[in-house]
């Protein structure tokens, strides 16, 4: 079989996963995405092994955006997306993941990758403590002005690392005492923008890298892209739906299992 058609396969099946997680959880999927593509492209050789990262990142934000559109329309119907907050949210991820996406190129391989690493470390451990807080303490959201320059923060790390961003802005909100349920729907919204803006910050910087005939736009691999959405953008309403009758938090403990070992992965290659 032609290696071309295994590895969208591949990146199929991956994608199965990816976007059920996403409707699930309102993350984008980039946390899973980036260590398994990098292996995918690693194994049949795509590019050099010092790009890989990179690619996977850029075509994780790209993929992401087709996953949360899916994704968003589910919790939409749901009644899970709050519209009053969201578009202040969407603000500030959107300027983090455009001007992170524009100096994506400028750093080393291994900082994108350390970061990753790291990030993803933190997130897991913040989804098991955040399990295990009881508390019910009340926090009032920030003003506009705080609120945006915070998921500007968020929407500037997330693109960074090739994720939609729920990972960090579903505990954000809920730290100001968002109903979790809610704060899945806005981050899976604000997955989109995340996606859009970063992706067109890879495309633009990665221009001169790579070309459509290789199969790129930019440091998006196109191949990879397909293989990811043909599958994701059916799953995710799926993940949506189970918001409502998985428990929330057992979930979050073996996820964030996930993501340590995943992370101590993209640290050994």
């Amino acid at each position: 079989m032609n290696e071309l058609i295994v590895l969208i396969i591949a990146c199929a099946i991956l994608g199965s996963g990816v976007g059920f997680l996403a409707g699930l959880l309102g993350i984008g999927g980039g946390l899973v995405i980036v260590p398994i593509l990098s292996m995918i492209l690693l194994h049949f050789q795509v590019l050099p092994a010092e790009q890989v990262v990179l690619v996977a990142i850029a075509t994780s934000l790209a993929s992401i955006l087709f996953t949360s559109t899916s994704s968003a329309i589910a919790h939409h119907k749901n009644g899970n997306v709050p519209w009053q907050l969201a578009p202040w949210v969407m603000t500030g991820v959107a300027l983090g993941a455009l001007i992170s996406g524009f100096f994506a190129s400028l750093l080393p391989a291994n900082v994108v990758r350390i970061v990753f690493a790291v990030s993803v470390v933190l997130i897991a451990l913040k989804m098991i403590f955040s399990s295990k807080n009881d508390s019910q303490t009340l926090r009032s959201l920030p003003n506009k002005g705080l609120l945006t320059l915070y998921t500007s923060i968020t929407g500037g790390l997330s693109a960074m690392i090739g994720i939609g961003g729920g990972a960090v802005l579903v505990p954000l909100l809920t730290f100001f005492s968002v109903d979790i349920k809610k704060a899945i729907g806005c981050a899976s919204a604000c997955g989109i923008v995340i996606a859009l803006f970063g992706s067109v910050g890879y495309i633009s910087s990665g221009s001169q890298y790579f070309t459509l005939k290789e199969g790129f736009a930019g440091f998006v691999y196109l191949p990879a892209l397909f293989g990811i959405v043909c599958t994701s953008w059916f799953t995710a309403p799926l993940g949506a739906k189970a918001t409502h009758h998985l428990p929330v938090s057992t979930i979050k403990k073996i996820f964030a299992g996930l993501l340590v070992i995943m992370a101590v992965n993209m640290l050994a290659k």
